[in-house]
């Protein structure tokens, strides 16, 4: 095995939540720099520990790769090397490529990769997949477990013998086979990466947390950074009360309106974020926005969820 790639980010990764940001569209449908911006610099006053632009939460399917290279530009502009800034990659080999390569000359830390789309392969293919994109990346790739990108321990192993594969986001859930994985790399790899990767990472985070995986990404801190900040805070504090309150009042519904239409873990986060100040426009096909009684429900469980760490506080107004 090669001597992992030099990353001075990676225990940064460790201290926080991870900032998933959406990609604003204007009216026109186009990709608005400037809300990305300030979407991005909002998030990093409530101190996440690294910024993974143009991922799911990012709408990375629906991106160009003209698209896709701004985001990654002003991303690293935004961060201004305060913390870690990830981009997503996907899809075609070639296009993966390509992104990986757009945010290597951005100066970005590295890429999450996620799995091909629609095309189910066998685990000799997702392998050669994950590992020919790490071998053409100027930059360090994170693998993305999830949906048809389902890894078994042997090929979670192969592919961390592969230098440039510096960790795995689990999307999947199985906690058998999660933690056989991690036994199986951290034997031969101490320093590869194990991150939370499940829709409403929180409702999982406490049994990541007890398989030794704490990092989680949260898509709650889109639009309500005050809440995902002081659930992160419970959990590493061991302040059960107030941790099993936000579940049981926000995190638990939020998860219930997010099952009520597919790519509901998106639009919603788009929704809560235009509510609370920053218009950032609606998802693209094929994914939709949410009714009015829908965003009704959002904005009260912002409300309530507020409530409970910030007393006063309502759901509009982000700072």
């Amino acid at each position: 095995m090669k001597a992992d790639h030099p990353s001075g980010s990676r225990s940064e990764l460790m201290r926080g939540v991870l900032f998933f940001p959406v990609t604003p569209f204007n009216a026109a449908g186009e990709f608005n720099e400037e809300a990305f911006e300030q979407h991005v610099e909002l998030g990093l006053k409530h101190r996440p520990a690294a910024v993974f632009a143009a991922c799911g939460a990012g709408e990375l399917h629906a991106l160009s790769l003209r698209e896709h290279a701004a985001i990654a530009q002003a991303s690293v502009r935004t961060a201004a090397g305060r913390l870690p800034v990830y981009l997503g990659a996907g899809g075609p080999l070639p296009a993966a490529v390509s992104m990986c390569e757009a945010a290597a000359r951005a100066g970005a830390d590295g890429v999450l990769l996620l799995p091909p789309y629609l095309v189910s392969a066998p685990q000799a293919g997702l392998v050669a997949y994950l590992a020919e994109v790490a071998e053409r990346s100027p930059i360090p790739i994170i693998a993305y477990a999830r949906g048809n990108a389902r890894l078994t321990v042997a090929s979670a192993v192969e592919l961390s013998r592969h230098d440039n594969i510096i960790g795995l986001k689990d999307g999947i859930g199985d906690m058998e086979l999660m933690l056989r994985i991690k036994v199986a790399i951290r034997k031969q790899r101490p320093s590869f990466m194990f991150l939370n990767g499940m829709p409403t990472a929180e409702l999982s985070a406490s049994a990541f947390r007890a398989l030794g995986v704490p990092t989680y990404s949260s898509g709650v801190f889109c639009f309500a950074p005050e809440i995902a900040g002081a659930f992160w805070r419970a959990l590493n504090q061991g302040d059960d009360p107030l941790r099993d309150r936000l579940l049981e009042t926000f995190y638990v519904p939020f998860a219930g309106l997010r099952d009520e239409a597919p790519g509901f873990a998106v639009s919603l986060l788009k929704a809560g974020l235009t509510a609370r100040g920053l218009a950032v426009g609606a998802v693209r096909a094929p994914l939709v926005d949410p009714n009015p009684d829908q965003l009704r429900r959002l904005m009260t469980l912002i409300d309530d969820g507020l409530a409970i760490v910030q007393p006063g506080s309502v759901a509009a107004g982000l700072a």
